[in-house]
C-alpha cells in the first residue's frame, strides 16, 4: 500500500472525546523519544504531519490522522515520561489505557521500541498489560540505521528472548528507520492485509 493522503482530523484529551467513525484505527505508541513521530511521517510521506521535538514527552493527546481517506492512523502520548510529574504520567497512563481498552475501531496497537537499547521492563510490562487484555498488537524496533547488522539482529534476539519468557508465541515484528526510510513497505502492507480482512 502506498499512502498518497494523510490529513490531521482532531486531538482528543480522552478516548471519550475522540471521533466517532466507523472505519479501522491503528495507534502508534512508545516510550518519549522512540522516534514515533518521525516513523509517522516516514510512513505518510508527509513532512511535520506529527510534530518531532527533540524534547521528550511532546504528545500529550489522542490525535487522529485520515490515511488514503480510508483508515485511521492513531498518534497515542508516550509513556514513562521521566520528567512529567506524577500526576500528569498517571493521567497519561490513564488515558492510553482508556484508549486501548474502550475504543471500538482501534484494530491493532504498533509499540515502539528503540533498538539500540537492552529490553526496557517498561516496554516489557505494558506489552503484557496489552496481551492479559486481548488487545492486538505489533513491535516496531525504530532507529535501525544507528546499529550495525550483527549488533542489531543481537538485539532482536534478545527480545524475542525475553517475550518469550512469558508468551507462547511472538507478535509481528517490524524493523525501521526513519532516517533511512527502511521497513514503511512492510508496516503498511501489513495494514492493508489487516483492512482487506476486516
Amino acid at each position: 500500500m502506498k499512502i498518497t493522503s494523510a490529513e490531521f482530523v482532531i486531538s482528543s484529551p480522552d478516548v471519550a472525546q475522540c471521533l466517532q467513525h466507523s472505519r479501522p484505527e491503528y495507534a502508534f505508541i512508545g516510550r518519549s523519544n522512540v522516534g514515533k513521530s518521525s516513523l509517522i511521517n516516514m510512513l505518510t510521506s508527509t513532512k511535520g504531519l506529527a510534530k518531532t521535538s527533540q524534547k521528550p514527552g511532546k504528545t500529550l493527546l489522542i490525535n487522529h490522522f485520515f490515511i488514503n481517506k480510508d483508515w485511521y492512523l492513531i498518534d497515542l502520548p508516550g509513556y514513562g515520561f521521566a520528567q512529567a510529574g506524577k500526576t500528569q504520567r498517571e493521567k497519561l497512563k490513564r488515558m492510553i489505557e482508556r484508549y486501548c481498552l474502550l475504543r471500538q475501531p482501534l484494530v491493532a496497537l504498533f509499540v515502539l521500541v528503540d533498538s539500540r537499547l537492552e529490553p526496557q521492563n517498561i516496554d516489557l510490562e505494558f506489552m503484557q498489560w496489552l496481551g492479559e487484555n486481548q488487545i492486538p498488537f505489533a513491535i516496531v524496533f525504530t532507529k535501525i540505521d544507528k546499529l550495525g547488522k550483527q549488533q542489531l539482529a543481537n538485539n532482536v534476539e534478545n527480545y524475542k528472548q525475553r517475550l518469550l519468557d512469558t508468551w507462547e508465541e511472538l507478535p509481528p515484528i517490524f524493523l525501521t528507520s526513519a532516517e533511512k526510510h527502511a521497513g514503511a513497505d512492510e508496516l503498511l502492507d501489513y495494514i492493508e492485509q489487516i483492512n482487506k480482512s476486516l
